[in-house]
């Protein structure tokens, strides 16, 4: 039984970039479209017309698919234009959900037309249209099977149907018979938003977590407590409890929900459920026993990571950011990507975790303009100062954490080599301008001869993730092939990043330790 009710909420923050227009939707903006500023070059009559059959037949027909996506194209009669179309739900909501916001979706874009692109965004679904290719044409979804009666391409009735056709419209329509029988079941999940195996009570976590005792805690950080618990015939899980005394707190809660809810990699920390009961906002997680990057640098594990296990865990990370930025159906910016956000399961792979900051940045826009949040030591210089995010900034925050698994030190540690080197980064740029890269390495870790050369490739990639302006980063699939190799995709000497003063970064804002 559902006890968690009218979850709602929006993504945050979300700006397009069309042509010299830029729109941004700041947190109080609810879900809805964003247009380009360029009308269609077809009549519009015939575009309209394409364009909302298509729309309507993609927001009839995903909720039927297995995976709650559709990529597909149509031509305008008039000429030869091809517009492309994509839809896509959250893929543990129910098929009632999907289809509601898809519908919601499908009614917001017609204030676009007849613009040659439109987005919908919703908290549950995405949809979008456009005159310009954003997905090969081989990779289209056939939606025949997938469109009921009634649908805008089935309006004419065809005469003739072959035995075959006839035997999957049987089969269709008991498909169909199905699910309506069990629409009853799915009334309470389609008013709260959340699927029944999704969702937990708050008594049954807190009686998980022997009433979140301090025998049960596993992590503390500014905005929350992390609980063990066995859960669901006993599963071992982890509950994030957010403090909602913090300003912010319901819509990490809410952002960190609606992000990672569809994202499933080996290097990244799983959902598995969530409630919100009055004021407690708990989220149910995928438990790694060993903890967080951090405890093996300076903590109790300490001493434990040789070069392999280090490089691996930064081989994994950068694939788990790989994933976000550029394999998932959006692109996901992390913001926050710092050591004791990365854990390490028991074969020393890395799972990043804690998507609170996350954000969306579409594809076609460099970056998205956005209030100031994260760790000071790892954020980037365009966005600790003029608020730039871009999927860079992740790319900046890696690097930062090569530098500290290399060297056992904290990005913030102080007094390096002298008074004029105030923190890792600065002294890992000295050591390089004067081609002593191997001094950053740690002390404790006895690289062996044969490692030494891929150890320096790496800080020199690290040092490659922190330059300045944001273009001369590498996007994380170079970072992953160069890993990989061990070459250089970008030959000639890098070039040092501006140094932020952290009294500056505090004034305008940022949070999180």
């Amino acid at each position: 039984m559902l006890s968690c009710k009218s979850f709602v909420y929006r993504y945050e923050n979300f700006g397009v970039n069309f042509g010299n227009s830029e729109v941004i939707l700041d947190n109080d903006a609810p879900p809805g479209e964003v247009c380009s500023n360029e009308s269609a070059s077809q009549p519009i009559t015939s575009f309209n017309k394409v364009v909302e059959n298509l729309l309507s037949d993609i927001r009839d027909a995903t909720p039927r698919t297995s995976d709650f996506y559709i990529a597909t194209t149509r031509q305008v009669p008039t000429d030869n234009t091809i517009v492309y179309a994509i839809a896509q739900c959250v893929r543990n909501v129910s098929q009632a959900i999907c289809r509601g916001c898809l519908n919601t979706a499908y009614n917001n874009l017609q204030f676009c037309l007849p613009n040659k692109e439109g987005r919908a965004i919703d908290i549950f679904c995405f949809m979008r249209y456009s005159e310009t290719a954003f997905f090969e044409r081989n990779q289209t979804t056939n939606i025949t099977p997938f469109l009921g009666e009634g649908s805008s391409s089935n309006s004419t009735m065809i005469v003739g149907v072959s035995i075959g056709v006839a035997l999957l419209l049987l089969v269709l329509a008991l498909l169909l018979w199905y699910r309506k029988m069990k629409k009853a079941k799915t009334v309470e999940e389609a008013e709260s938003g959340l699927q029944p195996d999704k969702s937990y009570s708050y008594q049954q976590l807190r009686l998980a977590t022997h009433e979140f005792g301090d025998e049960c805690r596993v992590g503390k950080g500014g905005f929350g407590e992390v609980f063990k618990a066995i859960i669901d015939d006993e599963n071992i899980v982890a509950v994030k409890r957010l403090h909602v005394g913090y300003a912010r707190a319901k819509s990490e809660f809410e952002n960190e929900v609606s992000l990672i809810s569809n994202v499933q990699h080996r290097n990244l920390v799983r959902q598995l459920g969530w409630c919100i009961e009055g004021s407690e906002l708990l989220l149910v997680l995928e438990y790694i026993p060993q903890g967080s990057l951090d405890n093996f640098l300076w903590g109790e594990k300490r001493g434990t990571l040789n070069w392999e296990k280090r490089f691996d865990i930064i081989f994994g990370v950068a694939r788990g950011l790989l994933h976000l930025h550029h394999e998932f159906h959006v692109k996901i910016v992390h913001r926050d990507i710092k050591l004791n956000n990365i854990l390490v399961d028991d074969d020393f792979q890395p799972k990043i975790c804690d998507f609170g900051l996350a954000r969306l940045q579409p594809e076609d826009q460099t970056h998205v303009s956005t209030k100031l949040a994260g760790t000071l030591g790892y954020m980037a210089p365009e966005y600790a100062t003029k608020g730039h995010l871009s999927e860079k900034v992740d790319t900046y925050s890696f690097g930062i954490v090569i530098l500290e698994i290399i060297s056992g030190r904290r990005c913030t540690d102080e007094n390096f080599s002298g008074p004029d080197t105030s923190h890792l980064l600065e002294h890992a740029w000295q050591l390089y301008e004067r081609g002593m890269h191997i001094e950053l390495i740690d002390q404790e870790l006895g690289i062996e001869e044969q490692h030494k050369a891929n150890v320096i490739k790496t800080i020199e990639i690290a040092l490659m993730c922190t330059q300045t302006p944001a273009s001369l980063r590498p996007t994380m699939s170079e970072v992953l092939l160069m890993l990989s190799s061990g070459l250089s995709m970008r030959p000639g000497k890098l070039i040092k990043p501006s140094f932020i003063d952290s009294r500056r970064v505090i004034h305008m804002g940022a949070y999180r330790s």
